[in-house]
């Protein structure tokens, strides 16, 4: 049954279990001011502990947006970060890249079945890692430091590839908003594989 402590709220007794037997002695009136001193601190402890793994957690999620103008200015020379396209392939051969197709990068964050339905690609993470040097991952025992802006179709599949990377250890990982369809919104240029010049703003 749960009792009041000294802070207004609630102990329940799991916690009124774990005090000492000694604090139960009859007939010490201030033996009852020291039991609810106690279930306010250890209430007091636990929430803070809940308040800091929810923190921690929380930004370890927090991905870092930018829109496609910010991003191709990143992903340009001067901007010295990579571009992740984490389209499929097919989705490459048939609408296009959106850097150099001898500088691009990419690894599927999904595949798409024989039926149609999509599947995550367990392998993601070791195969981002697996392209770049360690000069470009700058190893120290962890983080990974990976200058990178992941895009894919609408955005939606880089955010989780973005919370993916963050949480196996990479830091610098920028997620592109609105994918290739914001890109193409823009009219910025669009590189197939044939090399034939850019198309601009087309699919």
């Amino acid at each position: 049954m749960a009792q009041t402590d000294c802070c207004g709220g609630y102990v329940s007794s799991i916690y009124i279990s774990s005090i000492p037997t000694f604090l139960s002695w009859p007939d010490c009136p201030w033996m009852e001011l020291m039991t609810n001193n106690l279930y306010c601190i250890c209430m007091h402890v636990l929430s803070m502990d809940i308040l800091n793994t929810y923190a921690t957690r929380s930004s370890e999620s927090v991905v870092t947006t930018v829109d496609v103008a910010a991003a191709r200015e990143l992903i340009s020379p001067a901007g010295g970060h990579r571009y992740l396209d984490v389209r499929t392939e097919e989705e490459l051969t048939r609408l296009g890249h959106l850097v150099e197709v001898d500088g691009s990068l990419n690894v599927p964050y999904m595949f798409i079945t024989p039926q149609g339905s999509r599947v995550k690609n367990a392998q993601f993470v070791e195969q981002v890692a697996s392209l770049f040097t360690k000069d470009e991952q700058v190893v120290v025992v962890r983080p990974l430091i990976l200058i990178v802006v992941v895009g894919c179709q609408s955005g939606k599949r880089s955010e989780l590839a973005c919370i993916d990377l963050q949480a196996a250890g990479f830091k610098n990982v920028k997620n592109m908003g609105g994918g290739y369809l914001a890109w193409l919104d823009h009219g910025f240029p669009v590189y197939h594989i044939n090399h034939s010049p850019p198309a601009q703003g087309t699919a």
